[in-house]
């Protein structure tokens, strides 16, 4: 008995040791980010700190605020994340809706169809010349209509809608509710934290995605989500970094906006993870059951 418990402490100290290793490696990195997103352009010439600047300043954050460009993204990311999740959960929703019956009419084909666009995709040429026939270039519902559809989140919401008790629709449909009904007032109400822990992985990729705005957001520069906005930005720093060899101060300056903007950008999805957390976790666990 003894024995068993030193080696699990043995396997505990272990576990621990490579729990607080793996957070400093996280935490150091995402600290000299912030520091040196209030660090001065002297600091960040000079280089020679890892947490704490020698000189502190808010002028990084001023031109990122004072910028109408970053606003004008940031209300885009916001728009198309919000949109994108609303209009994903739903559409993912009505989908796992119809194939969690197994009465359903060539529910394999269908399901054998879903798994095959799990690991099977057109290639970018053929889905920008897809983009240009539907009119989308340069077009916000490019952000949106593309990501309706995820059979890896219909698969998770699929398998939770299953364990739902059949006597809840069947009193719903004595009582006279339709295939809607049911889904919009107790199918998805119960389905809370399925759903938490879809819209959280949309969402995620909703606000950091730009590759969507670089390949089909060509001409309209209004449309760039803020993700967009900060590979604008590296791209100019490392521009002004091979025309201005030896010049430190505009290099600094760009490195310094560079950092306040991932700063600002990554904000909003920290404050909005410990909000979702609860629901996330628990939506995993009883989305990965299967009957």
């Amino acid at each position: 008995m003894n024995t068993k418990i030193k080696d699990n402490s043995f396997y505990i100290y272990i576990n621990y040791f490579f729990i607080v290793l793996f957070t400093i490696m996280i935490i150091i990195p995402l600290t000299n980010v912030v520091t040196s997103s209030f660090a001065g352009s002297r600091a960040l010439s000079e280089g020679n700190f890892i947490l704490l600047p020698s000189e502190w300043s808010l002028d990084n954050y001023r031109a990122v605020l004072h910028d109408t460009s970053i606003w004008t993204a940031f209300l885009v990311s916001a728009a198309k994340t919000v949109l994108g999740v609303v209009t994903h959960v739903f559409f993912c929703s009505m989908v796992a809706y119809g194939l969690s019956k197994r009465y359903l009419r060539c529910r394999k084909l269908y399901t054998v169809m879903g798994i095959i666009t799990l690991f099977f995709s057109g290639g970018m040429i053929p889905t920008y010349l897809l983009m240009k026939d539907l009119h989308l270039l340069n077009n916000f519902w490019v952000y949106i209509i593309p990501q309706l559809f995820s059979y890896y989140d219909v698969i998770i919401l699929m398998n939770f809608f299953r364990q739902l008790p059949d006597s809840l629709e069947e009193a719903a449909i004595i009582d006279g509710a339709g295939a809607w009904r049911i889904l919009l007032t107790i199918v998805m109400p119960l389905s809370k934290p399925a759903l938490a822990t879809i819209a959280l992985f949309n969402g995620v990729y909703q606000w950091n995605d730009f590759m969507t705005a670089k390949l089909y957001i060509t001409t309209k520069r209004a449309l760039y989500p803020l993700q967009m906005k900060l590979y604008e930005i590296i791209v100019q720093q490392q521009a002004a970094a091979m025309n201005s060899v030896g010049s430190f101060v505009v290099q600094t300056t760009s490195k310094g906006i560079q950092l306040a903007t991932i700063v600002v950008t990554t904000v909003p999805i920290l404050v909005i993870y410990p909000m979702l957390q609860k629901h996330f976790v628990s939506g995993m666990m009883l989305g990965s059951i299967k009957e």
